[in-house]
């Protein structure tokens, strides 16, 4: 079953983000884009290494109006301390959502249920709160924040121009198609 257009479950998590503590909640994605980046568990191998390139990229996020929000089953007391002992996780400034219960990765349907923790799933939701892209990738297998930012800006341009779709490799800028039945076959 597809989740594109499925609307985000109605959550209030808490997260850590720059310091503090504070409880998240879906008012609070709404209005903006959002990606929802779902990982295993803190203090792991692959997440780090995702995580920080996610870092690395969060200003050019922001400047299009996307939030990241990365999930995993932790507590927000266990994202603290791998803030706290990791030079790699102090980059973060993004939230840092805790789904000790599961309520968000089951709502996104990347639950692990014998082992208590998520899928790798990377959601775009839309200012509506749906879900308008995702992937889901075996645990030992990372991401990428460039194709991710890549996806956001596509999907960000459909949204606003609902005439045209963006090919394979489009970046802003580049030419579109308009779905008619004269490029049926031919590209």
């Amino acid at each position: 079953m597809s989740l594109i257009n499925k609307p985000v479950i109605d959550f209030t998590v808490q997260a850590f983000q720059d310091g503090e503590f504070k409880a998240v909640s879906k008012k609070d994605i709404l209005g903006k884009w959002s990606i929802f980046f779902f990982y295993p568990a803190d203090f792991t191998f692959v997440c780090p290494t995702e995580l920080e390139d996610l870092a690395n990229k969060y200003e050019e996020f922001k400047a299009i109006n996307c939030e990241i929000y990365s999930v995993s089953c932790d507590s927000h007391f266990v994202h603290k301390a791998w803030h706290d002992a990791s030079k790699t996780i102090k980059k973060i400034h993004y939230p840092m959502l805790a789904d000790p219960t599961g309520t968000l990765a089951r709502g996104f349907e990347v639950m692990i249920e014998d082992q208590g923790m998520a899928e790798r799933g990377s959601f775009i939701v839309n200012p509506e709160g749906n879900i308008v892209a995702y992937e889901v990738v075996a645990g030992n297998i990372g991401r990428n924040a460039d194709e991710l930012f890549r996806r956001v800006q596509a999907s960000q341009f459909v949204a606003e121009h609902g005439d045209q779709v963006c090919p394979a490799k489009w970046k802003p800028g580049a030419e579109t198609l308009k779905p008619s039945l004269d490029l049926v076959g031919l590209i």
